[in-house]
């Protein structure tokens, strides 16, 4: 009997669908089992990767490293198990084992484990507040209705939980058309009628993929307090570690009651009173708001009678008249990094300012060696905030950090012992990140303003604070008269050369081109003196500048936000523009 004819009766032998492959890729035996995986009477001498989609390269591979391959044919699911010849010129051996039943169980254990979702209706005191009761009813009543009848499409069981809270457990089929859907119930929600000047809104937090209903409640929570801590109106789903945003159309709505600032003033008063060392820390390379909010903590702790440091290492040419003015004034303790990291110990409060996330801190070490963290910020929240700090006051709907420092500072003692450079400070603060009251600013925002003004702050002394040089003017001049204007009203430009003040001129030339008719969004980069790239992105609403951000390593809030890379400026305005188009097509699916 000749070799081939005993080949061939092994690979008859073989109970499993098998062929074997020539090192060219192509087909030079099979059993009879095959047809299960491939509709052709013979396939001898077809090629390999145009039967299943798999170059031979990849199946060599898979061999070599005991990996699996699936392929999917005649409506059944098969894993490709291949064995490499003994020579370079002997064939490969694929077997083809239906995985089928495997796959559909697998498919329905994931299908049917539980989902949780948490739904806030984010404005809900405000809109009682500013509506009729017959009005308040009507709307009321449409939200549940919208809410319900989502549910009803997921076959949701759902749990009132307050006027404003709902809770609703699903299967996880659902999930994939939700995403698809891009959870159209916020567009539904957002839609209705209130008569007020802010529509209504929803976060929701979705947790899926706990090895448990508890873990997976866990998880919705995580993703609820994300989602309104970025604004609200969207909806957050986090699977595991992996974490995925919708949504995010509007402007955060102010709150108009004024207890949690209250609240946070009395808690943290009594967390400085108790603690025996109080260190003071912003983001690295600090702006208006971070330092200017510092000086405004550090009165806060003299009204307790407690003394307090504020690390900072450099500032930039901006901040340089105010930083000057301060530390000549005698009145405040510096400490850099190096001298902070020495002093702290596991009982110092330290509290962080204009920042919650650890990447961006003035010095992360300072975070590690202790046990006592508060966090005062007005950014949306992001994923990989401070873990477990004493106190978190994160206001997503404030103007500035500076404005949350105020209100804290009317609730901790007189504006009579405030200093008037701290007052210069915190509205200079407020200032910058309103583009002068332009934007983000809110009814309580001109109230801090107005109490700083009482407090002692000399305008003009502000206006002082940000004059700049002439090589930065002629910079920023310039980045705005080459500024490239698209018909759909995205405005790109960079700044040539390697600025110190890059930061500063970048927002600056942003805010400037928001001011040109028919822009609806601007985005500026520029190299600061080490190199890297600073990016400043604005908005007059209607783009979400944070989540663009966001995917370049960046933050902010919806119509501010900014990023810093290491791609060159043209090339990062490039992704950007990349970013904006991945967009605009999602949207038109």
């Amino acid at each position: 009997m000749s070799e081939s004819m005993k080949g061939e009766r092994i690979v008859n032998r073989i109970p499993v669908p098998m062929c074997v492959v020539d090192p060219n890729g192509k087909i030079k035996d099979f059993n009879g089992m095959i047809n299960q995986v491939f509709i052709y009477d013979d396939i001898r001498d077809y090629d390999f990767f145009a039967l299943t989609g798999i170059r031979i390269d990849d199946l060599i591979a898979a061999a070599q490293n005991d990996l699996a391959q699936t392929i999917e044919r005649n409506d059944r699911i098969f894993r490709l198990q291949a064995t490499l010849p003994e020579d370079e010129n002997g064939g490969i051996y694929v077997f083809f084992m239906d995985i089928t039943d495997y796959e559909v169980l697998k498919k329905r254990y994931r299908d049917e484990k539980v989902c949780v979702a948490r739904v806030n209706i984010d404005n809900f005191d405000e809109m009682k507040a500013n509506t009729e009761p017959d009005m308040r009813m009507t709307i009321t009543s449409q939200v549940d209705k919208d809410i319900r009848k989502w549910a009803a499409k997921i076959s949701g069981s759902i749990v009132i939980v307050s006027n404003s809270e709902y809770i609703i457990y699903f299967q996880q089929e659902y999930m994939d058309e939700m995403i698809r859907a891009k959870f159209g119930i916020l567009d539904e929600v957002r839609e209705i009628e209130t008569e007020a000047d802010f529509p209504m809104s929803l976060s929701i937090g979705i947790g899926v993929g706990g090895s448990n209903i508890s873990e997976t409640r866990n998880f919705a929570d995580v993703a609820l307090d994300l989602a309104m801590g970025r604004g609200g109106d969207q909806a957050v789903v986090k699977n595991g570690t992996k974490i995925e945003y919708f949504g995010g159309k509007l402007q955060t709505v102010e709150k108009g009651n004024k207890g949690k600032s209250r609240v946070v003033s009395h808690a943290l008063s009594r967390l400085i009173e108790s603690a025996p060392k109080i260190m003071i820390m912003g983001h690295r390379n600090p702006d208006m708001d971070a330092f200017g909010s510092a000086l405004g903590m550090f009165r806060i702790c003299q009204m307790n009678s407690r003394n307090a440091s504020i690390v900072v290492n450099e500032v930039n040419d901006s901040l340089q008249t105010l930083y000057r003015s301060a530390k000549e004034s005698g009145l405040y303790t510096f400490l850099d990094n190096e001298e902070a990291i020495q002093k702290i110990d596991s009982s110092t409060l330290l509290i962080v300012l204009d920042t919650h996330r650890p990447s961006y801190v003035q010095c992360r070490e300072l975070l590690e060696k202790t046990d006592h963290i508060a966090v005062i910020d007005h950014h949306r929240r992001a994923v990989d905030a401070i873990q477990n700090p004493s106190l978190s006051y994160i206001e997503s709907y404030a103007s500035s950090t500076a404005e949350l420092i105020t209100e804290i500072l009317q609730y901790t003692g007189s504006k009579k012992d405030m200093e008037k450079l701290e007052a210069e400070a915190l509205l200079a603060g407020m200032t910058v990140d309103t583009n002068r009251f332009a934007v983000k600013t809110g009814v309580r925002t001109f109230e801090a303003a107005a109490w700083l003004r009482r407090a002692g702050a000399d305008t003009t002394e502000v206006k002082r604070l940000f004059q700049t040089n002439m090589s930065d003017f002629k910079v920023r001049a310039e980045a705005v008269a080459n500024a490239t204007i698209r018909e759909d009203g995205i405005a790109t430009s960079t700044c040539l050369g390697f600025n110190e003040e890059a930061q500063v001129i970048n927002s600056q030339v942003a805010d400037e081109l928001l001011n040109v008719k028919g822009v609806r969004a601007s985005f500026v980069a520029g190299r600061d003196e080490t190199g890297q790239t600073a990016v400043s992105a604005r908005s007059l609403g209607d783009i979400n500048v944070q989540v663009i951000m966001e995917k370049i390593g960046g933050g902010g809030h919806l119509t501010t936000a900014g990023a810093q890379t290491e791609e060159s400026p043209e090339d990062a305005i490039q992704m950007i523009l990349s970013i904006l188009e991945s967009a605009k097509e999602s949207e038109e699916k």
